[in-house]
């Protein structure tokens, strides 16, 4: 833990964020004196304050004591570099192109990995005039159901969230060659080439 570091990383931030060093001390509780000691590298937050420092900073606290932020690639603006992120308590479906870091009710979530779809989870793929036609006869309960399709091509997306007791049925555009993806709530991310 390099205290210049870190203090380079607050003061950096806080400015980013338009903040001065006296709304920053307001906003956790302590004196300006502190923020500006912590700024020139001669100490560190007391670690109660961490998460509260991280939070009005926008940063994860890991990153805060590294003392430096993960910079993204600047080609990961591809949607063919598209991750899916999916919450396991409320279901709700993320996307990044790039490797950010995100977190839902709490959870730290990962990018899915996708797999080969085996019987039980294919797809029934038909063109029909300038849409594909998608239908399974997965089931669509309210514990295992399919509930999300995604149509990936080099500069778009297209989503279709889909719920419990519906039956499987949807149509995307079709928009040359592109990655079709789609998640079982039970058995996770399938993918297929399109």
């Amino acid at each position: 833990m390099n205290q210049n570091q870190i203090g380079h990383l607050i003061r950096r931030l806080r400015m980013e964020q338009t903040l001065t060093q006296r709304q920053l001390a307001h906003i956790l509780g302590v004196t300006d004196r502190a923020v500006s000691k912590w700024e020139r590298g001669l100490g560190c937050p007391d670690v109660s304050l961490l998460p509260d420092l991280a939070r009005a900073l926008g940063v994860p606290v890991e990153q805060l004591l590294a003392g430096t932020l993960e910079e993204q690639d600047p080609n990961g603006g591809n949607m063919r570099n598209l991750s899916f992120y999916v919450c396991p308590q409320c279901g709700n479906l993320i996307t990044a192109t790039g490797t950010p870091v995100l977190s839902c009710c709490g959870r730290t979530l990962l990018p899915l990995s996708w797999q080969t779809p085996d019987e039980a989870h294919r797809l029934t793929v038909e063109p029909v005039e300038d849409e594909w036609f998608l239908t399974s006869q997965h089931p669509m309960d309210k514990e295992h159901h399919l509930s999300f399709a995604a149509l990936v091509t080099g500069e778009q997306v297209t989503i279709h969230k889909r719920w419990p007791e519906w039956d499987f049925q949807l149509r995307l555009p079709r928009r040359g060659h592109g990655l079709l993806y789609w998640y079982c709530t039970r058995h996770g991310l399938f993918r297929q080439l399109l």
